[in-house]
């Protein structure tokens, strides 16, 4: 009678493909690629090579690289999910990487991929409307970022109500920016909110509550680590030349 266990255990090359099998299955899991993980289970060794060439080898990659090599694995890596498996799940990352890299076109194209494959996603919606208002098309972005914002107000930790925010400054409405941006404030201390507060606050007329914004700015940077101050001294650099003019 055959014996699977006994040929396994007998057979190098079976008993090769098995381990090789395992090893990318749990590498796999571990990275929550659910869809590789299902094929490499039922796989005889085939979906476990393919996810080796278009998946390990591009995160395995991390030796000395020259600047910006890691996101163009990253692209490489998910345009070769997306030839062969194409889910909205993949042009969401691809547009995510696109736009930390500043190429807002190219972002718009994965973002609006990704929604004609799941048009639903707040998170694909949101980011999408965001970068219309990168690309200067406030109008467009508006109804995005709205329906975002009325079903998750806090969606992305304010980020999506800032980024409505801003879109409402750009049409002109900036009231109903206003409201927006003291909603933030109250619940997060982004000197990105506080600045564009003060502002609308020096607009209106209000320097002792825009004084107020910025001080909170300026003040609490020295003290915040220092992945943030990079990340925000542009605001930090606003909210100086901002409080120079109210004390003018």
């Amino acid at each position: 009678m055959f014996d699977p266990l006994s040929f396994l255990l007998t057979s190098p090359v079976w008993l090769a493909v098995t381990v090789f099998q395992v090893w990318m299955l749990v590498h796999a899991l571990r990275r929550r690629e659910w869809l590789w993980a299902f094929f490499i289970f039922i796989g005889s060794g085939l979906a476990a090579f393919f996810y080796y060439m278009l998946v390990y080898r591009a995160v395995a990659s991390t030796g000395f690289e020259l600047p910006g090599a890691g996101s163009r694995a990253r692209v490489r890596e998910l345009q070769a999910k997306i030839h062969h498996l194409d889910n909205a799940y993949h042009h969401f990352q691809l547009g995510d990487v696109y736009f930390q890299k500043g190429k807002f076109a190219d972002a718009e194209k994965s973002y609006r991929a990704a929604l004609a494959r799941d048009p639903a996603d707040l998170d694909t919606r949101a980011h999408l409307g965001q970068c219309l208002v990168r690309l200067k098309r406030p109008a467009e972005a508006r109804p995005l970022l709205e329906g975002v914002v009325k079903l998750k107000p806090d969606h992305d930790y304010g980020h999506t109500m800032m980024a409505l925010a801003e879109t409402l400054t750009a049409l002109g409405e900036p009231e109903n920016a206003l409201l927006y941006w003291q909603h933030i404030t109250e619940n997060h201390s982004y000197p990105r909110a506080k600045v564009q507060l003060a502002e609308l606050y020096a607009a209106q007329n209000q320097p002792d509550r825009a004084r107020a914004e910025l001080l909170v700015v300026l003040n609490d940077d020295p003290h915040a680590p220092a992945y943030q101050r990079k990340r925000d001294r542009v605001w930090v650099s606003r909210a100086k030349r901002q409080m120079a003019k109210l004390s003018e």
